[in-house]
C-alpha cells in the first residue's frame, strides 16, 4: 500500500468519533489492507494532534496493523472540559484504555505510543492498565517517576534545576491562551512551532522563555509542515471555541493534581514496574526533552530498547522514516516476528 506521509482529509484513512467517559473523542482510523496483526494506538502531545502521527499511520498500517490515533483530551474535535482533573494522567489513561477497549474488547491488548505529553500518558497508562499493553513505546518523553511529593515548578527552576522547562511557566498561566486566539494568531503560532524563522533568523518559541510574542507577525513558512498542513492545523484548532488553546494548555496545569494522584502509590505501590517490551526513541536535538532526562530509566523495564534519531522535538516528522524504521524493528521483536512478513 501507499506508505506516503497522510496529507490532510487523506482518504486512506477515516475520521471518527466516540463517547468515551462522558466526553467525545475524535481519532483517526487506519485500517490495513490484508490480515490484521495487532491494533497500535498513538497518542500526540503539544501543541500537535493525530495528524502529528502522519508519516507513522501509512507505515504501520502497511505492517498490517490497525491504527487508532485519537485528537487528546482538548484538541481539534475532541471536548475541552473546564475541569482540570480531567487532563491528568491518571484519568487520560483511563480514558485511552476506554478507547482501545472499543476496538479489542475487555481481554484484548494493544500496541501503545506516544510523543511528547503522549510519551508521559503511554507510560502512565502502561503503569495504570499494564493488562491492556501488549508493547509500549515513547519518542521524545522518557520515563518520570511517581511523584512522591509536589514541588511547584517554580520553585523548581528557581533552584536552578530543570531549566529545559522553564518555558512551561509561560505555558500554564494566562498570556498564551489569551493572546493566541481567532486564526491569524494561530497561523503565526503553529509557524513559530514548527520551526519557521524571522528574517533575521529570529525564533518564536524557546525552551528558556516560552512563545516570544514579539516576533511572531515576523515568522516565515515553518521546514515542518508544507501550507496546506499550516492551514490544516489553523482550521482543526479553530473548532474549539475561543480561547482556542485552552484546553491544550490545560495539559500544563496539572502537575499538582498529577502529584496527588500519584503519592500513596509512590509511598505504597505498587512500583513503576514495566513486565512488556518497551522501547524509548530519543531526539538528538531535542531542547524540550534532551537524551539525558532518560538517564536511569532502565532500571523500571524488564525489557526495554533504546534507540536514538538526529533530530529536534519534532522526530516525528523531521526523521519520520528513520523513527518508523526503528519503531518497525522493535515491533517485530516485540510481537515475535507477527509482522515479519511486511517489513
Amino acid at each position: 500500500m501507499d506508505t506516503s506521509k497522510l496529507k490532510p482529509n487523506d482518504p486512506r484513512v477515516k475520521y471518527e468519533t466516540k463517547q468515551i467517559r462522558g466526553k467525545t473523542y475524535s481519532y483517526i482510523l487506519g485500517e490495513p489492507q490484508g490480515p490484521k496483526v495487532e491494533t497500535v494506538v498513538l497518542v500526540h502531545g503539544w501543541p500537535d494532534m493525530a495528524f502529528g502521527w502522519r508519516h507513522q499511520i501509512p507505515y504501520l498500517m502497511s505492517l498490517g496493523f490497525q491504527v487508532v490515533a485519537p485528537n487528546m483530551l482538548g484538541y481539534a474535535g475532541t471536548d475541552a472540559p473546564r475541569d482540570l482533573s480531567q487532563f491528568t494522567l491518571k484519568s487520560v489513561s483511563a480514558d485511552i484504555a476506554e478507547l482501545a477497549r472499543s476496538f479489542v474488547g475487555q481481554d484484548g491488548q494493544i500496541v501503545l505510543g506516544g510523543h511528547d505529553w503522549g510519551g508521559a500518558v503511554v507510560w502512565r497508562t502502561a503503569y495504570y492498565h499494564p493488562e491492556l499493553i501488549k508493547a509500549v513505546f515513547s519518542v521524545c518523553t522518557p520515563l518520570h517517576p511517581l511523584s512522591a511529593e509536589y514541588k511547584p515548578l517554580e520553585d523548581i527552576v528557581a533552584a536552578g534545576h530543570m531549566l529545559n522547562f522553564k518555558y512551561q511557566l509561560q505555558l500554564k498561566g494566562p498570556d498564551v491562551e489569551a493572546r493566541i486566539q481567532g486564526k491569524d494568531m494561530l497561523r503565526r503560532f503553529f509557524r513559530a512551532m514548527f520551526g519557521g524563522r524571522g528574517p533575521n533568523g529570529e525564533a518564536g518559541f524557546s525552551t528558556s522563555e516560552g512563545v516570544h510574542f514579539d516576533v511572531l507577525d515576523k515568522i516565515g513558512a515553518p521546514p515542518l509542515l508544507d501550507e496546506q498542513e499550516l492551514e490544516y492545523y489553523v482550521e482543526q484548532y479553530a473548532l474549539q471555541e475561543a480561547p482556542e488553546l485552552r484546553g491544550p494548555l490545560n495539559w500544563y496545569r496539572t502537575r499538582e493534581l498529577n502529584a496527588k494522584d500519584e503519592m500513596d502509590r509512590a509511598k505504597n505501590g505498587p512500583p513503576l514496574r514495566f513486565e512488556m517490551p518497551a522501547l524509548f526513541v530519543a531526539a538528538s536535538k531535542d531542547n524540550a526533552l534532551p537524551p539525558a532526562m532518560s538517564k536511569g530509566m532502565d532500571a523500571f523495564y524488564k525489557d526495554l530498547t533504546r534507540a536514538e534519531v538526529d533530530a529536534t522535538h519534532w522526530a516525528l516528522t523531521q526523521a519520520g522514516d528513520e523513527v518508523n524504521r526503528v519503531i518497525g524493528e522493535w515491533l517485530n521483536k516485540a510481537l515475535n516476528g507477527a509482522n515479519k512478513a511486511a517489513l
